[in-house]
């Protein structure tokens, strides 16, 4: 897993002229999850990069916590990036696991889209915030 360093430092340096190194940490048949896509393949993964980059402002993760274990690693990460103006950030995680080469083949994204991203939205996220004290617990403490 010598790639995980680099791969993060690539990450956290992603650039719309950068999307194209992909390929050097990514099996050619790597699976990339996260809560609006799921792709197969350098080429869809790269492609979602280009699409941040074209319908966000200002992109940016840092990388936080880095937990790694034989061909696996979970990483932390805050996602930054500007709407219209308004700043935003969403907290998650990232699920590596890494072939004998050292490339990624499985990159899974958590993260809650409601918490994160959504609730934050004008017009949607109102219902959203609703929904969400609805549901939760009231603590008697």
């Amino acid at each position: 897993m010598n790639t995980l360093i680099p791969l993060l430092n690539w990450y956290s340096t992603l650039t719309p002229d950068t999307v194209q190194f992909a390929k050097q940490f990514y099996a050619a048949n790597a699976r990339f999850k996260d809560p609006f896509n799921e792709v197969t393949g350098v080429p869809a993964i790269e492609s979602i990069f280009k699409h941040m980059f074209a319908t966000t402002d200002n992109p940016r993760f840092i990388i936080g916590e880095t937990i790694a274990q034989n061909q696996q690693a979970f990483v932390t990460w805050t996602f930054e990036f500007s709407l219209k103006g308004k700043p935003y950030q969403i907290v998650g995680g990232s699920h590596l696991v890494f072939d004998e080469a050292g490339l990624v083949t499985l990159h899974r994204d958590y993260w809650d889209a409601a918490e994160e991203l959504l609730q934050k939205l004008p017009i949607i996220g109102a219902p959203i915030r609703w929904l969400r004290k609805r549901f939760s617990v009231v603590s008697s403490d």
